[in-house]
């Protein structure tokens, strides 16, 4: 079966293919509520994971590393610094983790950050921050 990600997996240099590939997996499989749709994000074209189409991971290669935008990190502080601790050969930005190579990051990792994020659904934090705001404002 080819698609639209299929095909963007394979036009990615060789020595990412199979790690791009086993990181999509990961993420379908361990996050049962997002779909998967190739879109552009920040000018490049990226694997995004949305669920009620809000943006929860994203997954990329970029021209001199790869890209996974974890989204539940972002507003975690607490699974930022666990997993900024465990990927530590990584470079952590707000929501996004980048990585040279698949000897930077261990897929078994990836594995339990996608489980432990699965849960949190960014919607209804979101309208939560957005309720508060409201009351604030009476």
């Amino acid at each position: 079966m080819t698609g639209p990600i299929q095909q963007y997996l394979a036009v990615q240099p060789p020595e990412r293919q199979a790690v791009l590939a086993q990181l999509h997996s990961i993420i379908l499989e361990e996050d049962k509520t997002v779909a998967a749709s190739l879109e552009a994000m920040m000018g490049k074209e990226m694997i995004l994971y949305k669920h009620k189409d809000q943006m929860k991971y994203g997954l990329a290669g970029m021209k001199n590393y790869m890209t996974l935008h974890v989204m539940p990190i972002y507003g975690s502080p607490t699974l930022f610094a666990k997993y900024k601790k465990l990927l530590d050969q990584a470079t952590f930005q707000k929501g996004c983790i980048n990585f040279e190579s698949a000897d930077k990051i261990s897929l078994d990792i990836i594995r339990q950050m996608i489980a432990d994020c699965a849960g949190i659904d960014l919607l209804k934090i979101r309208e939560a921050y957005l309720q508060g705001k409201k009351k604030s404002k009476k």
